[in-house]
């Protein structure tokens, strides 16, 4: 983290529109990136912040994550929408955002305003809170789910 708020924080910014946006990135689908390109369209830099690895077991349980931290920030920051990757190690990105302060702090649709956290922050700061609709067809625990439920194959020697 200390990179990028030495990058992308307040202090350093200038003029550069920030906008920051969290989730685990378990399995990259095109729903992720449609929200990660509807965020970077509210700013000049996009910062993504990912769950920890343990922080992805806690939230979703065991045998997730699919894909571990460094591999999911790895694929992440190779998008183009994505200026800067950081891993959080809490449940939530509170500490995070509150380090960087963004101009503007996005969750998806599916998210009340006043369960986003960080908002009190961000807006103490001048900043605003964004919501992006979400692709409802698009989901890593349905795609797991998906491949859970393929019948087994089974394997005959020649």
């Amino acid at each position: 983290m200390h990179d990028a708020t030495l990058k992308f924080g307040r202090a350093h910014r200038g003029d550069q529109r920030v906008v920051f946006t969290n989730g685990c990135f378990d399995l990259l689908h095109p729903g992720h990136i449609q929200t990660l390109e509807a965020a970077r369209g509210l700013g000049d830099a996009l910062v993504v912040g990912i769950n920890s690895d343990a922080s992805v077991r806690e939230l979703k349980g065991n045998g997730r994550p699919v894909v571990c931290e460094q591999e999911r920030a790895e694929l992440l920051a190779a998008l183009e929408c994505a200026d800067a990757v950081v891993i959080f190690e809490d449940l939530t990105p509170r500490e995070t955002i509150a380090a960087l302060l963004p101009d503007v702090l996005v969750k998806g649709g599916d998210w009340p305003g006043d369960q986003i956290i960080g908002r009190e922050e961000v807006e103490a700061a001048g900043g605003r809170v964004a919501s992006v609709p979400v692709v409802p067809t698009y989901s890593t625990t349905a795609i797991l789910q998906s491949i859970r439920d393929l019948p087994a194959t089974s394997v005959t020697e020649p």
